[in-house]
């Protein structure tokens, strides 16, 4: 897969290098309402994905489209506010873009934030879980087209895992551990989708991530991912579903989520 995405990568790394952006301790993907953690970065140098030759624009709401680069909780991050999702019309390949800009810049860890709707009824809308696994037969494979048969056993760094159980109990977060089944939206999961999902092992739903960690487990980055449970899914409680709704508790969410990443940072 490194092979196949070797012209990406170069011209990546070049366009990057330019702007003085160089090997960061970790690329962070912040999804739909989480961009505020930009805001805690020291000495933040911030471009416009649309100014940056090569980088995909994202048009959903909740996700900024800029790349800010500075200091966290004492380490060199590069964040991504925005992703660029499959519903958008994009090509998996190119939802998988995040991974490659962390592959570029020799990053060791790629750390993956979402917006996601609560399977397990035993769960309440405003906590995060830390992926310990996907269901992602319904996302288009990126790794399509190359000859490279990836593992897919340790997608999500047991480690780093055990790095975010850490973080999660300095700032006496009930972080929750589980599976995250990917569709492809824009519409949202109905009641009986939901009701396969759960029983196919599944704890959270949602429309993006899962790309990314394909492609980052081809091109041999350590990879964590965590869901903020915005809302109960379809039809667990009855009440109708929507985007703003969604931005809107990610937003609700930011104080609890920026302590989180500060601390997890600080370990990775």
């Amino acid at each position: 897969m490194t092979e196949t995405f070797s012209d990406s990568l170069k011209r990546l790394r070049i366009e990057l290098n330019r702007r003085g952006i160089s090997r960061p301790d970790a690329v962070i993907v912040l999804g739909s309402g989480l961009g505020a953690l930009t805001d805690e970065l020291a000495g933040a140098r911030i471009w416009d994905y649309g100014d940056i030759p090569g980088f995909p624009v994202p048009a959903v709401p909740g996700h900024a489209g800029r790349l800010a680069f500075g200091r966290l909780s004492g380490k060199t991050v590069l964040l991504l506010s925005g992703r660029f999702h499959i519903y958008e019309g994009h090509s998996s390949r190119t939802a998988a873009f995040p991974a490659l800009v962390a592959a570029a810049l020799g990053a060791p860890v790629l750390i993956l934030t979402n917006a996601a709707g609560a399977v397990n009824p035993q769960w309440k809308p405003g906590g995060i879980m830390v992926f310990e696994d996907h269901i992602g037969f319904l996302c288009p494979n990126p790794l399509i087209g190359a000859p490279d048969f990836v593992d897919m056993s340790d997608v999500y760094s047991r480690g780093l895992r055990r790095k975010a159980f850490e973080a999660a109990a300095a700032c006496g977060l009930d972080l929750k551990s589980g599976v995250y089944f990917f569709t492809t939206g824009p519409s949202y999961e109905t009641p009986a989708e939901v009701r396969a999902a759960a029983r196919l092992g599944a704890d959270a739903v949602g429309m993006s991530t899962v790309p990314e960690a394909i492609a980052a487990a081809s091109l041999g980055l350590q990879t964590a991912a965590f869901s903020c449970l915005t809302n109960m899914a379809a039809g667990i409680t009855g009440g109708k579903l929507n985007h703003k709704e969604v931005t809107e508790t990610a937003g609700r969410q930011k104080a609890v989520f920026i302590r989180f990443m500060k601390e997890f940072i600080e370990r990775v």
